[in-house]
């Protein structure tokens, strides 16, 4: 503070002696206060305490304007400029001009007023004139490493900042209107461009479109009548024959610069371009840099297409079109209230340039700018889509050619094709036709599969496209192509001839097969097209290959709709035939099934194409698949896989009972509770061989819901048969209670082009943990638990009927504990009046004699007394005949 006080009153003397110095001293002075004054400004950190601040600046400035004028004045343009490097950089004993820079520098950064004296001081067009010479004259010495010194860098960074803070403000453009050098710098940037400083060109640059940001009217009126905005054009134009297009952009980009952002205030200087040529420039020089890699890109590229994107909003009129709606269009689309934002198309020249790019260059970069820049257009306001489709067509035009361009670009064009009806709600009727004439020439695989997608993303928008595609022919073209495929998959069946069906090819399959699906999803009237096209046995064939099924399956389920009995023959025939190594087949064959079968009017058409015996065989084709360890071909499978089979094999099964008295009986009177035990007991995880050892007596029995929680949820080394069982018998308890089709323990699996079989190629430790138990056994109860529904008394006896083959040698206590809580549990399960009437006529009291003869027998068994007691519940409501016998 100290030091700001003496430096104060320093310059009150200074103020008061000046007017009665000669010049020379009166310079001298001001020279000789300013270091003290850096040096105080750079001690206390940019903070200043000065209160003559604004006058101090004005001196500083107008000193440094003078001796600027005095080292130019007279002077060849190359040898004012040595004079201004030499004046400026800090070389040599004199380093007045070097000090007054700084000074100029440091005060330009204070305060709006201190800015307004130092425009007011001249210094604004001398600067211009600096700069000129420096731009247009390059240096002829650098440093002795052919470098520009540090020296040079400093001096510039000065200069420039100095005038873009002056620049930046209008009065500033003003005080410039009084040299002619704006308009010169102007167009030698756009002659001089290949032959001037190359270290001022981004400088030069920056100051210019600082300019052109703070113009005025005044200013737009002085470049216009100089011409300033004709001759740079012209000068272009010549330049971009002699030099690469690309080194022309820059210079390009700042003429254009100020045709842009003198557009709000006065449309005169886009006038002048526009009157000269200045689009066919434009073209010219952006189609001129075709072909660049990345690295050698100019980003003026860019700064000169955003541009034009812009200008394509400045005109002075509206536009107005009435174009003709072709119907139908979605529900909630009305042209009528589409509103304007105001940043509306009225330049149809700009974008025709913008258009005319596209239309001529195949360059990738090029056109994904040009997609962008429509997608920019359209985003500002809705109406330019319209404004732009119904006058210039350049969607409309792009279709025709998108196949030329390179991939990304196609990619990028549907998506934007896409936009029009995601975002914009509307149907392109005469853009869709072309689209799908694309997709039936088929002239490039990829460009079809592109158009393809995007067709399949607008489908699933809205039913009403199921209409317009069936209509225009595109439902009767893809069943066209998959019938021809499908013959060719059905004739290379069981051979590999390479070279079939690659790349994308099967993707193109794959996608039309999704689009023939979303198109009969919720349409009747497609589904009975498909259906008259004889399509149903090509449909099955691409049943086997994975990448194909799951739209495959979609397709026949919508055909359930209209026929379950065609259906439930292809599925159920589609499981018998399939071999034992067609897991993920049969799982995915069965998963669809479940999803028919939430219609209790499927279930009628599931028993009489014989689902039941279809699913049976699926247990009985999967026997000694869980022994321990896996032998034979199942040694190859993951347990997980086989228990998931045998999970939705269940689930079907009791999917198809769930209140179905005619499929429940059929099931019981027909003995398939009885296979379904055989079934089970023979997958290799259950005893099979002999009888069961000297019972041991047993200390403390674990319910069966506790082995449930012991074997899932805690780290007791179970054995991999004793889980198996555990989770079978988990299935049936489900079954038991009518629940089991609701259950979810596994992961869904989400097949992609290309993807290996996961459960077959799972390793040995994959398979040493437990299966897929995602989620915890639900649904049990305790086995004290009353009241428990009986929903299915058939399964009661299976459980009672796998209750001995609940052993393993060298596990007898275990064995004999777990066959415990399952009578335990049943015993549970029939503990209630109702429960005792819905099981009388099942044949479990048989079922018990028969099945567990040795242990009804012997009373020292363990599983005796709980036997005898679910024998006398049971005996209790009604003693069937055969039991008696």
């Amino acid at each position: 503070t100290l030091q700001w006080e003496v430096l104060g009153r320093q310059f009150v003397e200074y103020e008061q002696m000046a007017p009665f110095l000669i010049p020379e001293e009166q310079q001298r002075r001001l020279l000789d206060f300013l270091p003290p004054f850096l040096k105080a400004w750079e001690q206390s950190a940019g903070a200043i305490v000065f209160p003559n601040i604004q006058l101090l600046a004005s001196e500083v400035s107008k000193l440094l304007t003078k001796e600027i004028k005095r080292n130019l004045n007279g002077k060849p343009a190359e040898e004012a400029r040595l004079a201004l490097e030499q004046l400026l950089q800090q070389k040599g004993e004199a380093e007045d001009g070097c000090l007054l820079l700084k000074s100029v520098y440091l005060l330009s950064q204070t305060d709006m007023r201190t800015m307004c004296n130092i425009i007011g001081s001249g210094l604004p067009a001398a600067l211009m004139q600096c700069l000129y010479l420096f731009f247009t004259f390059p240096l002829k010495k650098t440093s002795d490493d052919g470098e520009t010194s540090e020296d040079d860098t400093q001096t510039q960074e000065m200069l420039v900042k100095i005038m873009l803070n002056m620049y930046r403000e209008e009065q500033g453009v003003e005080e410039l209107l009084a040299a002619d050098k704006l308009q010169s710098l102007i167009i030698a940037t756009a002659s001089l461009w290949d032959q001037c400083s190359h270290s001022w060109k981004v400088p030069t640059g920056r100051v210019l479109r600082t300019i052109s940001k703070a113009q005025t009217k005044n200013s737009i009126v002085y470049l216009q009548a100089m011409d300033c905005i004709k001759i740079a054009i012209q000068n272009l134009f010549k330049l971009a024959d002699t030099i690469p297009a690309c080194d022309v952009c820059e210079a390009a980009s700042i003429v254009l610069c100020f045709v842009k952002d003198s557009y709000p205030i006065s449309s005169a200087l886009l006038t002048e371009f526009e009157n000269n040529d200045g689009y066919q420039l434009l073209l010219k020089i952006v189609l001129g840099c075709e072909g660049l890699q990345q690295n050698e890109r100019d980003p003026y590229l860019d700064e000169i297409l955003d541009m034009m994107t812009c200008l394509t909003t400045c005109g002075k009129t509206e536009l107005k079109v009435s174009g003709n709606i072709v119907h139908p269009q979605l529900p909630h689309f009305n042209f009528e209230q589409t509103r304007s934002s105001g940043m509306t198309v009225k330049n149809l020249q700009a974008f025709q340039v913008l258009q005319s790019i596209f239309l001529k260059s195949n360059d990738q970069h090029l056109c994904g700018r040009i997609l962008e820049a429509i997608g920019t257009i359209w985003a500002w306001d809705t109406v330019n889509f319209f404004l732009l489709e119904w006058t210039l067509q350049p969607i409309n035009q792009f279709t025709d050619i998108i196949h030329f361009k390179p991939h990304p670009v196609q990619v990028q064009f549907f998506r934007l094709v896409e936009s029009i009806v995601l975002d914009l709600s509307y149907v392109p009727h005469e853009i869709l036709k072309k689209v799908q004439y694309l997709i039936k020439e088929n002239t490039v695989p990829f460009c079809t599969l592109t158009a393809l997608r995007c067709l399949l993303s607008m489908t699933k928008k809205d039913l009403l496209f199921s209409d317009i595609f069936r209509d225009s022919g595109l439902l009767g073209l893809l069943l066209a192509l998959l019938r021809k495929q499908a013959k060719i998959l059905r004739k290379s069946a069981g051979t590999h001839q390479p070279g079939v069906e690659e790349g994308n090819e099967k993707e193109l399959n794959a996608v039309m097969l999704k689009m023939v699906a979303a198109l009969t999803v919720g349409s009747v009237r497609n589904t009975v097209v498909l259906k008259d096209y004889g399509m149903v046995p090509y449909i099955k064939i691409f049943l086997d290959d994975e990448c194909y099924r799951s739209a495959t399956l979609s397709i026949l389920e919508q055909l359930s709709v209209i026929n379950y009995e065609e259906y439930m023959s292809i599925i159920i025939g589609a499981l018998c035939s399939s071999t034992q190594g067609e897991l993920h087949l049969k799982l995915d064959l069965l998963k669809s099934l479940l999803r028919i079968l939430e219609s209790p009017k499927s279930h009628s058409a599931f028993r009489t194409c014989s689902g039941f015996n279809g699913l049976l065989s699926l247990l009985s084709d999967m026997e000694g698949a869980l022994q321990d360890p896996p032998s034979g071909l199942w040694a190859a499978v993951g347990q997980n896989c086989i228990l998931e089979l045998v999970f939705y094999t269940l689930q079907g099964i009791t999917a198809a009972l769930h209140l179905d008295p005619v499929n429940s009986n059929f099931f019981q009177r027909n003995g398939l509770f009885e296979k379904m035990a055989e079934d089970l007991g023979s997958l290799g995880c259950f005893w099979t061989q002999g009888e069961w050892q000297i019972p041991l007596s047993l200390e403390k029995i674990r319910t069966f819901g506790e082995f449930l929680d012991a074997a899932f949820c805690s780290s007791e080394p179970f054995p991999m048969w004793l889980k198996n069982c555990i989770w079978i018998l988990n299935f049936l308890d489900h079954m038991v209670k009518g629940t089991l089709h609701l259950e979810s323990y596994f992961k869904e699996r989400k097949p992609e082009m290309g993807e290996a079989s996961r459960d077959d190629q799972e390793g040995p430790q994959a398979q040493e943990e437990h299966p897929v138990a995602f989620k915890r056994p639900g649904n049990k109860l305790p086995a004290s638990a009353p009241n428990c529904a009986i929903v299915h008394p058939g399964a009661v006896c299976v459980m009672v009927r796998l209750l001995p083959k609940l052993y393993k040698e060298g596990h007898s206590q275990l064995s004999q504990e777990i066959q415990c809580a399952v009578v335990d549990h049943i015993q549970s399960l029939v503990k209630s009046e109702k429960s005792r009437q819905v099981m009388c006529g099942s044949g479990l009291l048989s079922t018990i004699i028969t099945s567990c003869q040795h242990a009804f027998r012997n009373e020292s068994h363990p599983l005796h007394l709980p036997l005898t007691r679910v024998f006398e519940k049971l005996a209790s409501q009604a003693i069937e005949p055969d039991v008696l016998r």
